[in-house]
């Protein structure tokens, strides 16, 4: 008879861009070997540093909506105006069917939607920045934002906030080190958790 594979959890870091969410993420993979990170696809176009496939599935307009229209996505939102983000069925089934747990770095939405989907089989982490003035600071020392695109996301940061009560732990990320050993801490314990 063959041994059934158990399907591994997922493990959700959402926060409002600018937060550390996406520093946080990298740390916890270096930490298991059995943790797999959920590809996100979405239209916009890449960044000079992303690849696809690796960062994101970089979509054309068109076929991310085909993907809308069929269902294939778990989440999907769109953040900005004419820019779709969203986690398809088939990466989270792809990664659980070989018995590994799935983690996400998705938007505060997104984050929610897996959670209300996949129930106790998820551990949602809410990422909260010290405060608006920190955020905004981060993002300008990005260097990857036009003003434009600044004043957008610290006014979705503020809408964002209002999410954090529904997520099952909120960490403020306001000590890299301290967040990292925190999350590593709810993590682990998350894991070896038995359903």
């Amino acid at each position: 008879m063959e041994k059934k594979v158990k399907k591994g959890k997922l493990v959700i870091f959402s926060a409002p861009s600018g937060s550390g969410k996406t520093t946080l993420v990298h740390y916890i993979m270096t930490q298991f070997s059995n943790l797999e990170f959920s590809v996100s696809a979405t239209n916009r176009k890449a960044r000079p540093d992303e690849r696809d496939g690796v960062d994101y599935y970089f979509l054309s307009t068109e076929i991310f909506r085909e993907k809308v229209a069929k269902g294939e996505f778990v989440e999907w939102e769109e953040v900005y105006d004419n820019q779709f983000y969203g986690t398809l069925r088939s990466e989270i089934e792809r990664i659980r069917d070989k018995g590994n747990s799935v983690i996400f770095d998705v938007d505060v939405k997104g984050g929610l939607s897996i959670k209300k989907i996949y129930g106790d089989e998820a551990l949602a982490i809410f990422i909260r920045p010290p405060s608006i003035a920190v955020l905004e600071s981060r993002l300008r020392h990005r260097s990857t934002e036009s003003e434009e695109s600044i004043i957008k996301r610290i006014a979705r940061a503020s809408y964002e906030l209002g999410f954090e009560n529904k997520f099952d732990i909120v960490l403020i990320n306001d000590e890299l080190e301290k967040s990292k050993s925190s999350s590593l801490a709810v993590v682990t314990d998350f894991l070896n958790k038995n359903n």
